[in-house]
């Protein structure tokens, strides 16, 4: 069987996301963020995390990794995830009836050992702006 890209030992994939999930709303809840919803699936895809920042809502991008050998998790939201999110976000806020509310998109980082330990937290406020329609 060939080796994992993810450097996971005893933690699953599903584990380690919700691992990641799980210290991420404690750290924004940490900064103040009021979280909304969580893996909220749509029919394109699904959201991470939607919170609230001091008016502003916010979508987020869970990413955790245990191993650093394919690139940071800030590296793994491409161009082409940074325009599904927007896809996303805009059928969130158009079935909820939000679409005059001031939006951003925001990362948070996660990093594991391979017993699913938090190793580290960081997050990117406006990780990266949406394109215009």
């Amino acid at each position: 069987m060939p080796e994992s890209p993810y450097n996971l030992g005893v933690v699953s994939r599903r584990q380690l996301g919700a691992i990641g999930e799980e210290a991420a709303v404690r750290a924004l809840r940490r900064r103040g963020y009021r979280i909304r919803d969580r893996n909220v699936r749509c029919p394109m895809g699904e959201l991470d995390l939607v919170a609230e920042d001091r008016g502003t809502l916010v979508f987020l991008e869970v990413k955790t990794r245990s191993t650093s050998d394919y690139g940071s998790p800030f590296e793994a939201i491409s161009l082409f995830k940074q325009q599904r999110l927007q896809r996303l976000a805009v059928y969130y806020l158009s079935t909820r009836r939000l679409m005059d509310r001031p939006c951003r998109f925001d990362a948070v980082s996660v990093c594991v050992d391979s017993a699913g330990r938090i190793q580290a937290v960081e997050l990117l406020v406006d990780a990266f702006e949406a394109e215009p329609r």
